[in-house]
């Protein structure tokens, strides 16, 4: 995928209930909706159905009724920075979104991009057993808050903790945010909560790097 990806760490599999939960999550979520294999959904999500404002016409669609935002709202400065434009947007919002890990597939990436990680399993607390892998097939400034967003919803569901790429002197900002249980790699990564993407959704330096530098390596 072309655009942003966010990993969620797992403590341990997921349980019956929470995959179950999973899928009827995306199934819910979801215009398009494909199981490429058990847990690998390769999904269309309009963003309007994640909480970003449609502002082509008023009244244009129906708002999605599941409030994925949490209890805020996008300002004026968030909405400005994914404001839709008709001629350009692409409004199927394409994602690979897919559990990997031992038992369940991809167990050679989970593998790679886990493989001696000292200072991220001090902070989590955990080793990772699994994760969760959300990636946008498109790079505009709306897919970055839609993938943030969408991992959030994720993480609503079957827990985790997400793992945040950051840009050059985001460190500090990122830090003080609520939901952030650490930064980690040479202020490269944060770690946190559902509660943390979308305090940093909503900050005015919120940014998503299009792939992590261990899946840029893992691709090459």
């Amino acid at each position: 995928m072309s655009g942003p990806t966010l990993v969620i760490e797992l403590a341990e599999p997921l349980s019956r209930t929470a995959l179950r939960e999973f899928r009827a999550l995306m199934v819910g979520l979801s215009s398009h909706f494909d199981e490429k294999r058990p847990w690998f959904f390769a999904v269309n999500v309009p963003a309007e159905r994640l909480g970003v404002e449609d502002r082509r016409e008023k009244d244009w669609r129906k708002p999605f009724p599941l409030p994925l935002l949490g209890k805020a709202s996008a300002d004026e400065e968030l909405t400005a920075r994914v404001g839709f434009n008709p001629q350009r947007e692409d409004w199927r919002r394409p994602f690979l979104v897919y559990l990997m890990g031992p038992g369940v597939g991809d167990e050679n990436i989970f593998d790679a991009e886990h493989a001696d990680e000292p200072e991220v399993e001090a902070i989590l607390g955990f080793r990772p057993t699994h994760a969760v892998n959300v990636s946008a097939g498109c790079n505009r400034e709306i897919d970055h808050v839609a993938t943030a967003l969408l991992t959030a919803a994720v993480m609503d569901v079957i827990g985790g903790v997400a793992n945040v790429e950051l840009l050059d002197e985001q460190a500090s900002v990122v830090a003080g945010l609520p939901g952030v249980l650490g930064i980690a790699g040479d202020d490269w990564m944060a770690l946190g909560s559902a509660e943390f993407l979308r305090a940093w959704v909503g900050h005015p330096a919120f940014r998503r790097p299009s792939l992590p530098p261990h899946l840029r390596n893992a691709t090459q």
